[in-house]
């Protein structure tokens, strides 16, 4: 099985993979439940999600859970509690989530924060309710990320691959926002008639992970069919393709569209087949200086954490890691200090160890 695993891996890229590195994993903590999201308050503390539900408090050096305020979540399917950041705005501290739930028959992706006050969430409030056509539990995104004064999410195109393409509609589309939930001023289709003013990318099918480099660059990982899994440069008022162009085939067989398309934006880097990037991240930390810029994913599919080694925005070659562990890995963050965690499906949180 192992060996098949292997091939898989050495097959899923056009650049070549290498695994000489000597990285290993500790796991910190373990629960019941796939955790989906989560963020550090501190070195030793932590928030995080569990998709069946739950948004749970963690202190690393005291050992002790808690269980924290939580919205009524409909956890079907994909859905569930998703993504969680901690963020610090005008002396304040939030918890900033997202989590699937039901608004007038239809199971949507759900923006909301709360106050974050000595191991408590309080006076939580609900941002943002997305505009989705769907009568599936597949593909709600959901990643969150901080830049300047906005707050970019994304959102899968719920199983309703053709409103991709729809401005009016928040399928498969990366928001920009104010903090309070609002579109932000300057947004590429905030004068297009019809269209949603906070929507800053299209024409993505799942996007589950989002991150940025030093210089502000954004990028983003989403999962294609069978295939076609992408990494995307993420600029404003950009078309990404999803479903016209694709890498991927359908489930069954056939190609989807085509693979390039003027007015599209091509991938930096696509997986054939599927490595089925979950989370990601930019690694900024001051602690593994070779690292620094690379782009990290947290690999479903394929269970393994993948090493980008970038020039710029480019990918120059890829390492895989961890795939002895046999763990599906959901969400990877780096800690104040440097260190990078994942979470897995079986509900572990690792320190990655070199």
């Amino acid at each position: 099985m192992k060996s098949l695993k292997s091939v898989i891996l050495i097959l899923s890229s056009l650049i070549s993979i290498s695994s000489i590195a000597k990285v290993s994993a500790k796991e910190v903590f373990k629960t019941n439940d796939i955790i989906w999201g989560i963020s550090f308050i501190n070195e030793n503390e932590i928030l995080f999600t569990e998709r069946g539900g739950k948004i749970k408090y963690h202190n690393f050096s005291t050992k002790q859970t808690k269980e924290l305020m939580a919205p009524k979540v409909k956890a079907q399917g994909q859905g569930g509690m998703l993504d969680i950041v901690f963020k610090k705005i005008s002396g304040k501290d939030y918890a900033y989530f997202t989590y699937s739930s039901e608004v007038k028959g239809v199971v949507v992706t759900t923006l909301a924060r709360a106050e974050y006050i000595k191991t408590q969430l309080k006076k939580a409030e609900v941002l943002l309710e997305t505009k989705v056509v769907s009568d599936t539990t597949r593909h709600f995104g959901s990643r969150l990320l901080f830049k300047d004064n906005y707050l970019f999410m994304t959102i899968g195109d719920r199983g309703e691959r053709k409103y991709a393409q729809d401005l009016t509609h928040h399928n498969g589309k990366i928001l920009r926002l104010n903090f309070d939930g609002t579109p932000a001023k300057g947004n590429p289709f905030e004068n297009k008639k019809g269209a949603l003013k906070e929507v800053w990318s299209y024409g993505h099918r799942n996007p589950q992970g989002i991150g940025m480099n030093k210089k502000g660059d954004i990028f983003s990982c989403e999962f294609g069919p069978r295939g076609g899994d992408e990494l995307n440069l993420i600029k404003p008022g950009l078309n990404y393709g999803w479903p016209i162009i694709t890498y991927g085939k359908e489930y069954w067989g056939p190609s989807i569209g085509e693979e390039k398309k003027k007015g599209m934006e091509q991938p930096i880097v696509y997986w054939t087949p599927s490595i089925s990037p979950s989370g990601m991240v930019v690694y900024e930390g001051a602690k593994y200086k070779d690292w620094k810029g690379d782009i990290f994913l947290a690999a479903l599919g394929s269970e393994h954490l993948r090493r980008l080694r970038m020039d710029g925005n480019k990918v120059i070659s890829q390492e895989s890691y961890l795939v002895e562990l046999d763990e599906r890995m959901r969400q990877i963050v780096v800690s104040p200090a440097g260190e990078l965690y994942l979470t897995t499906d079986s509900g572990k949180i690792l320190k990655v160890v070199r």
